[in-house]
């Protein structure tokens, strides 16, 4: 069984450092012995007891181990305890768990604890001289230079860490991407392959109800809403196919400098224009330092109104949809946000897809096109949901 599993590797000096005084050190006492075994129990269970990870629980381990320290010294000759830089182990303690300002609080109060022992020095008994003075500045000083310092190691690890977490995050989406991309090369040579050989038998069918429609007797109702049916059904499959065929043949993108927020109020525009109409009100928060952005503007208006007619089918009624845009740099930001129901988390990685769809009707095409045009562009598309209080779509587009 690991020692670490009950010890953390950075406490073990500590404890091996207490164990020995308990039994070795100067001065020892019955009530010190105790003291240090105290020391040595608080270093262990605290990383052990998540109250104590919190701002207010670390200073309470912070005050916990001064007093157990200031005892100790006052159990050994106070001032001039040869225990003072115990000290040390409540203000490392600070430095590497609190912020700047409690970390300053913590170096005041372990400075003014020791010196407090001069207050009950009596002078008659003890006289500092120079020298005592230079060793009682030394003892006060080395407080203050180890806290910071472990405070400034700290944070800089921290801040490492933190760069890390977002690397990672940064490559298990670019992983995501990786995969979607790689499924939507396949399942658009699928696409195409079963859209080229489903055309011709549709041609066929088509050319035969329009002959049974002609040929039938205008009294034979029945033949005539059957040959009606077949006729309608097969144009809904030959839009079908059509959609197919747009998601899996490349794209010639033609990248020319547009005017976004003009592209954006087409998109908006086209939106209040669908059948039937949709009951929400869209809202836009444009950026008035957008420049001119390199895009094929029929795609990329393609793209919002697909984002605009999705919010729109998962608002409610009289629901609102934000349009909004914003400078990054060199990148500019499209967001499209909607106050519906949101997205379930286990279907996040899964919306662009193509063929994925929560809908009853539809086939999960729209998001899968929108993915490829932006990714055409050399962009990026995010979405971020929250179940039950909307959706935020985010494309991001070069300005180069």
């Amino acid at each position: 069984m690991s020692l670490t599993r009950y010890i953390r590797p950075q406490d073990l000096p500590w404890i091996v450092l207490l164990t020995v005084l308990a039994i070795f050190g100067p001065h020892i006492s019955p009530w010190t012995t105790a003291f240090l075994i105290g020391l040595g129990f608080i270093q262990i269970v605290e990383p052990r007891i998540e109250f104590f990870a919190t701002r207010r629980g670390a200073f309470l381990v912070f005050l916990l181990k001064l007093l157990l320290c200031y005892l100790i010294m006052g159990l050994t000759h106070g001032i001039v305890s040869e225990y003072y830089w115990i000290l040390l182990l409540p203000v490392i303690s600070a430095g590497t768990s609190l912020d700047l300002l409690f970390t300053t609080i913590a170096i005041l109060l372990a400075c003014g604890s020791y010196l407090s022992f001069l207050l009950s020095v009596n002078p008659e008994e003890y006289v500092c001289d120079a020298d005592c003075e230079r060793d009682l500045l030394l003892r006060v000083t080395i407080l203050p230079v180890v806290g910071y310092l472990a405070h400034q190691l700290t944070r800089k690890y921290q801040v490492a860490a933190e760069q890390l977490a977002e690397a990672n995050r940064e490559l298990k989406a670019a992983e995501a991407a990786v995969r979607r991309s790689e499924r939507l090369a396949a399942l658009g040579q699928m696409s195409a392959g079963l859209a080229h050989e489903l055309r011709n038998p549709l041609g066929t069918m088509k050319a035969s109800a329009e002959m049974l429609m002609k040929n039938v007797e205008p009294s034979n109702e029945l033949a005539q809403e059957m040959a009606g049916y077949i006729s309608s059904e097969v144009d809904r499959t030959n839009s079908l196919i059509t959609r197919f065929l747009d998601f899996a043949r490349p794209m010639a993108v033609r990248l020319a400098p547009a005017d976004l927020h003009e592209i954006l109020d087409h998109a908006a525009a086209e939106l209040e224009r669908h059948q039937p109409p949709l009951d929400v009100n869209v809202y836009k928060n444009y950026s008035p330092d957008i420049p001119l952005v390199p895009l094929d503007a029929e795609l990329m208006e393609r793209v919002v109104y697909n984002l605009l007619l999705n919010a729109a089918q998962a608002s409610p009624p009289q629901g609102h949809i934000t349009l909004k845009t914003r400078l990054h740099d060199s990148t500019v930001e499209i967001a499209v946000i909607d106050r519906g129901g949101g997205i379930d988390p286990k279907h996040m990685e899964s919306i662009f897809n193509p063929f994925f769809t929560t809908k009853s009707t539809g086939v999960g095409l729209g998001l899968a096109i929108v993915s490829k045009i932006v990714d055409e562009h050399g962009g990026k598309i995010t979405v971020e949901s929250e179940p039950g209080s909307g959706t935020v779509f985010r494309v991001l587009l070069r300005l180069s």
